[in-house]
């Protein structure tokens, strides 16, 4: 039963999504062969080619693997802590557990299939139109590939595995800031293994993997499209279907448990996104300078135009507001940070801080949708600014002479492409979401009993209190 839905999921999405394969993005993230051929000084009658072994990098090796280190650092504990310090103290292990969840679980479905439908090469090599949706068989359980397997940057090829888990195992975790304390724990498991293989995983394989998007020539340095707008659309239709609340007031916020612990998350995104975004060049060179100089200067800018925009409106600076503005500011970078120099980078931190404080604070509201901890309004809306404004800010100052630019410099297609790339996005979670839903609604259920929801989910669902006190 379950495979006969993949299939028929599988073959949907082709049908819908599958355009002209005509590249780009994490640029860096396409495995690379571990020889190289060199040609040799040779006497003018013959020319004498010779395969010369790569050589592991070692800088670049160290500098991933500490970038992998801060991926990781952001779902635990960095989004914990910021998701639940901003639920009811009720709610916390709830939140606590479904990251853990998607730490653990999402590790072993990506070194069984997960890397090797993303980044497998099989079914590209044998010429198969499904090459353009899914990568292959061929590194199942990471068949092939041994300590001296390189990839770009002459890195093992299974520290590049392992540092693109990272990136698997945080974005179902963003969508749980939507449904947060009203989810049944088996229900979101169910759920979350679903949507990684049938959303996830496809969608890095167009994006970053050698499918349709990347020959598109669609730019996402580190996950605008398949992290953020991924992640943020299906929390919103998650939110809408699983209903509000019971005691949601629209415009009147659910009073969080422990600002610290958001401060805490929120500066531990923060540092760990320097990885995110620095490291999605797989080395330690120039272009990594600046993915973690522009990362760093968006993120400055976001967070101080929201703290004007709440002072302003509301009279008084929030540590909340603030740290809202920098998480903001550092999802719109990430699909730009390999492409933008310090002018990009201040606008899209500046629009994207805008943008989402309009989102959270009147158009939810307006709506009435319950996006508990507002996924959609920041790292949908993040996503999808950020995403676009690539294809204006993209400058050849960082990309190289014969790099990609944007608008402002003069080329309007690398926009259209982005404006395309991101509709398509949005249209694929969307649909997906919607399905998976249903089908897991129908099986397992998701909503827990009003009851559970009223008395806590920490104590229900996992037998235990954050407090003692």
């Amino acid at each position: 039963m379950i495979r006969l839905i993949t299939t028929s999921i599988y073959i949907f999405a082709f049908l819908l999504l599958a355009g002209p394969a005509t590249v780009m993005a994490q640029d860096s993230l396409s495995v690379a062969p571990a020889a190289i051929e060199a040609a040799t000084p040779a006497p003018a009658e013959a020319v004498v080619v010779e395969e010369v072994a790569a050589v592991l990098d070692s800088g670049n090796t160290a500098w991933i693997l500490v970038a992998t280190i801060l991926v990781m650092l952001m779902t635990i504990p960095g989004l914990a802590l910021f998701y639940g310090g901003l639920v009811r103290q009720k709610n916390i292990l709830s939140i606590i557990m479904q990251c853990l969840l998607c730490v653990g679980l999402i590790s072993i479905l990506w070194v069984s299939f997960g890397y090797s439908w993303v980044f497998g090469t099989s079914l590209m090599e044998s010429g198969s139109a499904w090459g353009a949706i899914i990568g292959g068989s061929d590194k199942l359980f990471f068949n092939g590939m041994t300590l001296d397997t390189l990839t770009v940057g002459n890195i093992p090829e299974i520290l590049f595995a392992l540092f693109q888990c990272m990136f698997a195992v945080i974005t179902p975790a963003l969508i749980i800031g939507a449904f947060a304390e009203r989810i049944k724990f088996s229900g979101f498991l169910v759920f979350t293994v679903l949507w990684a293989i049938l959303v996830y995983n496809p969608m890095a394989h167009w994006v970053w993997g050698g499918g349709w998007m990347q020959k598109m020539g669609a730019i996402d340095f580190a996950g605008g499209t398949v992290v953020h707008i991924n992640a943020g659309v299906s929390a919103l239709v998650m939110a809408i279907m699983l209903g509000k609340r019971k005691d949601y007031k629209p415009g009147r916020p659910t009073t969080p448990h422990n600002i610290t612990f958001v401060f805490m998350g929120a500066a531990l995104l923060w540092l760990g996104w320097f990885g995110f975004n620095a490291g999605s060049g797989l080395a330690a060179d120039g272009l990594a300078a600046n993915a973690f100089l522009v990362t760093h200067l968006a993120t400055s800018v976001a967070a101080m135009v929201w703290l004007a925009i709440d002072w302003v409106l509301h009279k008084k600076p929030t540590a909340i507001g603030t740290c809202t503005g920098a998480v903001a500011g550092l999802v719109a970078i990430t699909p730009a940070a390999g492409t933008v120099g310090v002018l990009g980078a201040f606008f899209i931190g500046a629009i994207s801080s805008v943008l989402c404080f309009f989102m959270v604070a009147y158009v939810k509201p307006k709506f009435k949708y319950d996006d508990s901890l507002d996924a959609f309004g920041v790292h949908g809306i993040g996503g999808i600014v950020g995403s676009v404004l690539t294809g204006i800010f993209a400058t050849q100052a960082i990309t190289g002479q014969e790099g990609v630019q944007g608008a402002l410099y003069g080329d309007w297609n690398q926009l259209w492409i982005q404006l395309f790339v991101t509709a398509a996005t949005i249209v694929y979670s969307a649909v997906l979401t919607f399905i998976l839903f249903v089908v897991v609604n129908k099986t397992v259920g998701l909503r827990v009993p009003p009851r559970i929801e009223e008395e806590g989910l920490d104590v229900y669902e996992h037998g235990e209190t954050a407090y003692n006190s």
